[in-house]
């Protein structure tokens, strides 16, 4: 299935990436052969991106904006870029929990997500939080509890460590639902079976950032995909989130 394209030129190419696909292919994931590189490749041709490369990162579940080089001089200008914090994120997540309405989290993490912790070196991170809209949905997780609360939050990690967004939000107590390493599985697999969709809820809806050869502000934004409508229609919501987050 071809990818969709939402911006392309000599230097630069930014797609918006279902979820559940990886980037390129990785030794956590061996079996793996179906990635945006090779679906890019087959789209594309070959010979147009032999050298195309990953700008950044996204998880495999995370769907959004993606922003690849096709070259290694625009690669380094734009890993310079990010590295610098010229780069503006915001990302759309549904957690666990009623978190407060507005969060600035200064919480450093370790420098890979996939090995324990203890013993490896701390990394300045921090992230925004802005709850969007929350809802209670009656299904019980929790014995204690005959309904089960959930929100939509707006994320805009300052700072670009490895699944910082999830770890954050771990932290806080609010995983994100759908995340099988940084959550709680009994509110995936309730959530799963509620909305008659599993992944992970998490979607990199904008992205900024100086082009790599003229230096001009770019701006990319990916709407949510059709499934987050069913957070709509499985609502009532207690506040009205955005028409351009679940239709």
């Amino acid at each position: 299935m071809d990818l969709p394209l939402l911006y392309r030129d000599d230097d630069l190419l930014v797609i918006d990436k279902p979820p559940g696909l990886l980037v390129h292919r990785s030794g956590l994931d061996a079996h793996e052969n179906d990635t945006v590189l090779d679906r890019l490749r087959a789209q594309l041709g070959r010979g147009e991106t032999a050298t195309l490369a990953p700008a950044h990162r996204l998880d495999k579940g995370t769907s959004g904006v993606l922003v690849l080089a096709f070259h290694a001089d625009a690669a380094r200008r734009l890993g310079q870029a990010f590295e610098e914090g010229q780069v503006n994120k915001r990302y759309l997540a549904l957690v666990r929990g009623w978190p407060a309405e507005a969060i600035d989290l200064d919480h450093p993490l370790a420098r890979d997500p996939e090995q324990p912790s203890v013993g490896q070196p701390r990394l300045p991170a921090r992230t925004l939080f802005r709850r969007l809209a929350r809802v209670e949905w009656p299904f019980a997780v929790d014995a204690r509890h005959p309904a089960s609360r959930y929100a939509l939050v707006e994320a805009t990690p300052l700072s670009g460590r490895r699944h910082q967004i999830r770890r954050h939000l771990k932290h806080l107590a609010h995983p994100i639902v759908g995340d099988a390493t940084h959550g709680k599985g009994p509110h995936n697999r309730a959530v799963a079976a509620w909305l008659g969709v599993s992944r992970l809820w998490l979607h990199a809806a904008e992205l900024q950032l100086p082009h790599p050869a003229s230096g001009d502000l770019l701006r990319f934004v990916a709407t949510p995909g059709a499934e987050w409508q069913r957070l709509s229609e499985r609502g009532p919501w207690l506040e009205s989130p955005p028409s351009n987050v679940i239709g």
